[in-house]
């Protein structure tokens, strides 16, 4: 669908529209609606300052932000678009901020006199996946009491991918602004009438949009801009891609090493088990073997003495038998049997006898 209305996203339509002194209420307008201010009367004037800000050493680096100002108060403000994904954007905002507060600072100042530096940036990527708020405030606190002692470094993030409010649930400013950047190049003429309603600056917002005001040259660096973006963005999918692609074989091999080294502890856990099962049966078998041999001498030794005393019951009782047989004799002799008689009888020699 046809649009007049550029993307407030690119870099030269986001300072024409916020980063100019005939459009200084936009920005007015834009940062009270975005930003809270506790205790505070909102901005009623902006003035804009150098937005390179020079390194103090040539050691040092020279920040560049999209807009830099300061409010009646001396207060700064800086506000960064920042459509594609960039590495270390949160400590480019902390080194931005620290850059604005330490260049107040003139030879012979008072540190009391230092003013608050709010950052503010509008992200078209996910910064903190794990924040479910499309907007999110960031202060210094004291860890236990998480009282807001510091108070002259704030950083407010909007992220535009977690904001998915159609144009009919639209109920605040802020909600407004965030739609705008997100669907400007695409609203239609019935959508921006039901947009703006009474609210005349955001009307403003999108007149600059209008490319039919726009100049040639205008015109001709807004499409650089946007491919470059393109390209930019582009080269780091492909970075991104390259990377998944280079990560996943990467997270093959790691998988199929990891695999490998769980199998050969896996197989030297089950070889010295085995090891350990093999020498636990073989003592084992050996405590067997000797307990048996242990019982099978304890039983020969106890049947030798059975038979031993078995023998020697069966030596007296026959002794006994020879002594009955011999007592039996002696009283038939004394009888007078005969000797032929007395044998028959006892079993007994003749000299035995004799010798009674």
């Amino acid at each position: 669908m046809f649009t007049k209305f550029l993307d407030p996203k690119n870099d030269v339509a986001f300072k024409k529209i916020f980063g100019s002194e005939k459009n200084k209420d936009i920005l007015i307008h834009f940062l009270n609606d975005i930003l809270v201010f506790k205790g505070k009367r909102p901005i009623c004037e902006v003035t804009f300052l150098k937005t390179t800000q020079d390194a103090e050493t040539a050691s040092k680096k020279t920040s560049i932000v999209d807009i830099l100002c300061s409010d009646e108060k001396g207060c700064s403000y800086i506000v960064e678009m920042q459509v594609a994904q960039s590495k270390g954007f949160e400590k480019r905002a902390q080194y931005y901020a620290s850059k604005a507060y330490s260049s107040q600072a003139k030879k012979g100042d008072k540190y009391h006199n230092l003013k608050e530096v709010i950052f503010l940036a509008i992200a078209d990527y996910v910064m903190f996946p794990k924040k479910t708020k499309y907007q999110s405030d960031h202060v210094i606190l004291d860890k236990e009491s998480h009282e807001h002692d510091l108070k002259d470094f704030s950083f407010t993030f909007i992220e535009l991918p977690k904001f998915n409010k159609p144009l009919c649930d639209l109920a605040t400013l802020r909600e407004k602004w965030c739609y705008f950047f997100k669907h400007a190049d695409e609203t239609s003429p019935q959508d921006l009438k039901k947009l703006i309603g009474n609210d005349l600056i955001i009307e403003k917002a999108y007149q600059e949009l209008d490319s039919a005001f726009w100049t040639d040259e205008e015109l001709r660096t807004y499409e650089k801009i946007e491919k470059q973006t393109k390209d930019y963005i582009a080269s780091l999918e492909q970075k991104y891609d390259e990377g998944m692609a280079k990560g996943e074989a990467k997270g093959e091999a790691k998988l199929a090493a990891e695999k490998a080294k769980a199998e050969a502890k896996l197989a030297a856990e089950k070889a010295k088990a085995e090891a350990k099962l093999a020498e636990e049966k073989a003592k084992a078998e050996a405590k067997l073997a000797e307990e048996r041999a242990k019982a099978e001498a304890k039983l020969a030794e106890e049947r030798a003495k059975a038979e031993a005393k078995l023998a020697e019951e069966r030596a007296k009782a026959e002794e006994e038998k020879i002594l009955d047989r011999k007592n039996m004799a002696r009283e038939l002799r004394e009888q007078g049997v005969s000797i032929s008689i007395i044998q028959r009888s006892t079993k007994l020699s003749a000299k035995e006898i004799e010798d009674l």
